[in-house]
């Protein structure tokens, strides 16, 4: 074989060789740099107060649920999910489910309201009397007449009046002429603002709530709740065909937004619980998601804050 071409391949073997020990020893520069970085980072997070850092991980622990629900398409996300990781020797678990599994005070139909009320041991004429109520408040008022829900309200001597406009948040449901403030407590982990649906996911929702599906019967739920962790969102129609064929507002679907719990550990033993609402983009959209709700409740001898 001529000699230059001999040459010429162990210059190439050469040249390989060398290129091979820069990627590896770039490699090894990024881990550096990597660990350096978290490491850093858990001195600078150690640095604050014990409120700033449950805030800062509880952060974190938000962006990377978002990260793994915005990983797959709207259609295939899971409607609940947990995971659990450490950062500066804090340890996180993080549990998310959708918020579809609530009945949603804005936009569910008068009779989920009336059912909702009635499961929590509100009697049937007492509840129904409830869901107009509330059916009244976040309704606009009727153009060229005197709104009669107006008129009640002074008539029961009360200094405001009906929204006409959607509830702004749970507690105003207190507002409501003739609600039971002990009803709102009761109700108020079976209801959301922020699902963007009308209807609940059967395959979360509570036995409360699924007791509020028209024409739901104890002994079908019961049936249901039996059977439910061996379902799949995959077969919608065999789901609700479980439940006696398809039920209004009865539905498997998921939606964008999505409830997540936390519990933090802090090297100290201080513990922390922490529950809020985010929306996620849909697809196609580059923005991040948004933080509807968020509220962290730290070891009583440091106080509490909500954001």
């Amino acid at each position: 074989m001529n000699r230059s071409k001999v040459g010429l391949r162990m210059s190439e073997r050469g040249f390989i060789v060398v290129a091979t020990l820069w990627l590896l020893a770039a490699l090894a520069g990024l881990i550096l740099v990597g660990s350096l970085y978290m490491t850093q980072s858990a001195i600078a997070l150690s640095a604050f107060d014990a409120a700033t850092q449950l805030q800062m991980i509880s952060t974190g622990g938000v962006e990377l649920a978002a990260y793994q629900l915005s990983g797959v398409a709207p259609e295939a996300r899971p409607s609940r999910g947990s995971f659990t990781f450490r950062l500066a020797n804090a340890r996180v678990a993080v549990e998310y489910q959708s918020e579809a599994a609530r009945i949603n005070l804005n936009m569910a139909p008068r009779s989920f309201i009336a059912g909702l009320f009635a499961a929590l041991g509100v009697g049937s004429d007492a509840a129904g009397q409830l869901a107009d109520r509330v059916a009244a408040w976040r309704n606009p008022p009727r153009q060229n007449f005197q709104d009669e829900e107006d008129s009640r309200y002074a008539a029961a001597g009360l200094k405001y009046r009906p929204r006409h406009a959607a509830f702004s948040n749970i507690d105003e449901l207190s507002l409501v002429m003739g609600m039971p403030p002990e009803l709102v407590e009761r109700a108020r982990p079976y209801l959301t603002l922020y699902s963007g649906m009308a209807g609940i996911n059967v395959l979360e929702a509570a036995p409360e709530v699924l007791a509020a599906l028209p024409d739901m019967t104890s002994a079908k739920a019961d049936a249901f709740l039996n059977q439910r962790d061996s379902l799949s969102s995959n077969d919608p129609d065999f789901v609700l065909g479980i439940l006696g064929g398809r039920v209004a507002g009865a539905t498997v679907a998921v939606g964008n937004a999505y409830r997540i719990r936390m519990r933090i550990i802090l090297p100290d033993g201080r513990d922390s619980r922490s529950e809020g609402v985010i929306m996620l983009p849909d697809r196609g959209t580059k923005s991040a998601y948004r933080v509807f709700t968020w509220r962290d409740e730290i070891d009583p001898s440091t106080g509490g804050a909500q954001r």
